[in-house]
């Protein structure tokens, strides 16, 4: 029996994970943009879409791993599952 939390995970997994703009797959990972579930990716609007990208381009610059969301998309991101 899986507990809440491996139930949520595996929800989570089984979601449509694409990136934002689908030809950052062929780009260098330096290049690439915001990898989202695909609820959320259709819900961002232009505009959404090019500061997320932009935040985590200027994150992975940086030498970060991650990048946070602005308030708007992390509502989404955690309505996703």
């Amino acid at each position: 029996m899986l507990k809440p939390s491996q139930k949520s995970l595996r929800s989570w997994s089984n979601e449509d994970w694409d990136y934002i703009n689908p030809k950052d797959k062929n780009k260098p990972k330096s290049k690439r943009g915001r990898y989202l579930p695909k609820s959320v990716r259709e819900s961002l609007t232009p505009y959404q879409k090019a500061q997320e990208n932009k935040k985590k381009r200027q994150a992975t610059k940086e030498g970060k791993q991650r990048a946070s969301y602005s308030k708007a998309v992390a509502g989404k991101v955690r309505r996703a599952t």
